[in-house]
């Protein structure tokens, strides 16, 4: 019996298929600004509630504004310093060890004002229906006509 008063389920006798991803195998996605890395996902280990990966943003970079409809983006940085614009004016700055929670449907763009790289670990869940309804962009992308830069 464990501490919460609920017994373990049976011990199966079958074996348990783990996989391990390298960051090195994942495909790098710099469309919407820094270097995004899925790293465990439905595609890549068979996921069914989220995903994650890792974000690096290199000084004066930003990810466009976007927001998730379905998704709630857990957001923890391993180095450096982000700075996510929420709504298009509340800022919340990031240093290192800290993270939050980006709730559903609110706009957030992650930037990056410092001297130095950042690199942050993202998590979304639960998964959206269909991967092209998990993700709508609301600016344009970096390098796109229209796109602003990040202190902006």
């Amino acid at each position: 019996m464990s501490d919460t008063g609920v017994a373990p389920p049976e011990a199966s006798k079958e074996e348990v298929t783990l996989t391990k991803v390298s960051l090195n195998e994942t495909v790098v996605n710099n469309r919407r600004g820094g270097e995004i890395r899925v790293l465990l996902s439905p595609n890549t280990v068979g996921t069914s509630t989220g995903f994650m990966g890792l974000l690096t943003i290199r000084p004066g970079e930003y990810v466009s504004e976007h927001y998730h409809p379905y998704s709630e983006e857990f957001l923890y940085v391993s180095r450096g310093t982000l700075v996510v614009r929420i709504n298009g004016e509340q800022e919340l700055t990031l240093n290192t060890d800290e993270g939050m929670v980006i709730p559903k449907n609110v706009r957030h763009r992650v930037m990056n004002q410092s001297e130095s790289e950042a690199f942050a670990v993202f998590h979304l869940c639960p998964l959206a229906p269909r991967p092209d309804l998990g993700h709508v962009d609301t600016e344009p992308y970096p390098g796109q006509a229209g796109a602003s830069e990040a202190g902006k």
